[in-house]
């Protein structure tokens, strides 16, 4: 199955290269990359990726999409928008990381799910969706095709998550010895929540 990344410029490094890292090799995933237009898109840390047009993505395959600086912009792109939450519906599963929830959120799709987002903008992600069941102190959050991260490096966990419930646990943990990581595996306990 495809796993294909929507990335826009300024995506936020790690948020797309950790689920990479992760999904990267394995014969059961294909790992592509897409934006709205195709060409080649910078990170914030200015890594350049070759992206195809989201016009050639396999919407069957499942959708990963990052956070980043971008996204307090992209939020407000009611074309970017209506065009992600056409893939996103249509994909069978869609990842995100760190504020890239929010622009799930912003769809509309994930009204009445529960989902996280990085815990230094919880407050803006929370701004878009005010009908999601935010959960502040998880790691990873599960709902339906809907699999949500906290922070950058927790994209690496949820994938990590990802793959123990698609192909089990002992292929997860293999993946984490093999890039020697230590895999944060409770979901519901993000170390970088702040007590309320």
């Amino acid at each position: 199955m495809d796993i294909n990344c929507l990335l826009f410029d300024q995506f936020e490094t790690l948020d797309l290269f950790g689920p990479v890292e992760v999904f990267g090799g394995l014969e059961e995933y294909t790992v592509k990359y897409f934006s709205m237009n195709g060409g080649i898109i910078h990170s914030v840390h200015h890594v350049p990726v070759v992206t195809k047009n989201v016009s050639s993505m396999d919407l069957s395959g499942i959708l990963l999409v990052p956070g980043g600086r971008a996204t307090r912009i992209l939020v407000d792109d009611p074309d970017f928008i209506s065009r992600l939450k056409n893939i996103a519906e249509k994909s069978t599963w869609c990842l995100t990381v760190c504020t890239g929830s929010g622009l799930i959120a912003k769809t509309r799709l994930l009204d009445g799910h529960c989902a996280t987002s990085n815990k230094m903008a919880f407050e803006w992600a929370k701004s878009t969706g005010k009908n999601v069941n935010w959960i502040y102190k998880a790691r990873w959050v599960v709902d339906r095709k809907y699999y949500t991260s906290s922070g950058i490096s927790a994209g690496i966990d949820m994938s990590l998550g990802f793959l123990a419930d698609r192909l089990g646990e002992e292929r997860a943990k293999t993946k984490a010895k093999f890039i020697e990581y230590e895999w944060n595996r409770d979901k519901d306990n993000d170390p970088f929540a702040i007590q309320k």
